[in-house]
């Protein structure tokens, strides 16, 4: 049995669905609405990305080395006392012998003083001795006890002389002050730090090759040192180790860095030596942003992965130390968007 007005409805439903949708039509029109267009051809090249692979490369070899300089000495008090003067800072510049500050020395200067009168009057004593000794009046006993007396107080003229020295605290060598550890008026003992004097060249670094290619380093080898903000300064290798080390299995390497070089004793560097044939993980550097992260495509979205580059493996590439296993696929990044997802 049929239901009254339900054919109708149907029907008027139907006739009203192409009305709807021609009207829903016109109003996009008017509002200047436009279908959505199709991602370009280049869009979809990207969303390829590019491979993650490996490759033979020769690099050199890059070992962690601290600068240093041959002649680099704390100065220490040498005699106990209050610090009269400060005559030199830091930064200071100065020659070999130059004092840097003087430490009380009233007791020393009075015990050169007792001491030159004690010579004088044994140096008077052994010469009339000599003289009577000519003439017969003194016994050659009596004339070695006074020759005696008079070495005793020449040697002891020397040590009272030693002790004012002492006081004077002066550099060991031509350098620069690159420490103070004492104040004006401080009281010291002998063996207290009171500066540190370091030769500003030549520079050197020291660095410890693999037994693997401890071999192929010879004297006279070129190098590069890279410092932590990226420049370079050229380097010659100026020393090797006769044996390897049995220990670490490596060799110790010293070199010198040119002349001229704005670096500090003291900095951390990267010595590239040498060349090293090896298997790395490579990928196009257009696939690695500035900031040091690329964007991994992974089931049809990206995720943003921090990664850690080597040496350039030429043609476009870079190698991957950290971050990247072959086989993956990288999406170049667009500087003026942000990274879709993050590891977590």
């Amino acid at each position: 049995m049929s239901v009254p007005g339900t054919r109708t409805g149907r029907s008027a439903g139907a006739a009203a669905a192409p009305l709807a949708a021609t009207m829903l039509t016109v109003l996009l029109a008017a509002c200047g609405a436009q279908p959505a267009a199709r991602p370009p051809a280049s869009a979809a090249v990207a969303a390829a990305g590019f491979l993650v692979d490996t490759a033979t490369v020769s690099v050199p070899l890059s070992l962690p080395a601290q600068l240093y300089v041959e002649r680099d000495a704390v100065v220490a008090a040498r005699s106990a006392g209050t610090v009269d003067e400060l005559l030199a800072d830091l930064g200071a510049h100065v020659r070999a012998g130059q004092s840097l500050a003087r430490v009380e020395s009233a007791a020393q200067e009075i015990a050169v003083a007792r001491a030159e009168l004690a010579f004088e009057n044994a140096e008077r004593l052994a010469w009339r001795a000599r003289q009577m000794v000519k003439a017969g009046g003194v016994t050659a006993a009596d004339s070695e006890q006074v020759e005696f007396q008079f070495r005793q107080a020449a040697l002891a003229r020397r040590e009272a002389r030693r002790d004012l020295e002492l006081t004077q605290v002066v550099a060991p060598f031509a350098g620069v002050v690159t420490a103070r550890y004492v104040r004006p008026r401080a009281l010291v003992a002998a063996g207290d730090s009171l500066f540190r004097i370091t030769e500003p060249a030549p520079l050197l670094a020291r660095v410890r090759v693999p037994e693997t290619w401890a071999d192929a380093v010879r004297v006279g080898d070129a190098a590069t040192v890279v410092s932590v903000r990226g420049g370079t300064v050229p380097a010659q290798v100026l020393r090797t180790a006769p044996a390897i080390d049995a220990g670490s299995g490596t060799r110790e390497v010293v070199l010198r860095l040119a002349s001229g070089a704005r670096l500090l004793p003291g900095a951390s560097v990267v010595v590239r030596l040498g060349a090293e044939r090896r298997s790395a993980v490579v990928v196009p550097r257009e696939g690695v942003a500035d900031d040091g992260y690329v964007l991994v495509l992974e089931g049809g979205r990206t995720t943003v992965r921090p990664v850690t580059l080597g040496a350039d493996a030429g043609d476009g590439r870079v190698e991957v130390v950290s971050g990247l296993v072959p086989g993956e696929r990288v999406v170049r990044p667009e500087r003026d968007q942000a990274p879709v997802s993050a590891l977590p």
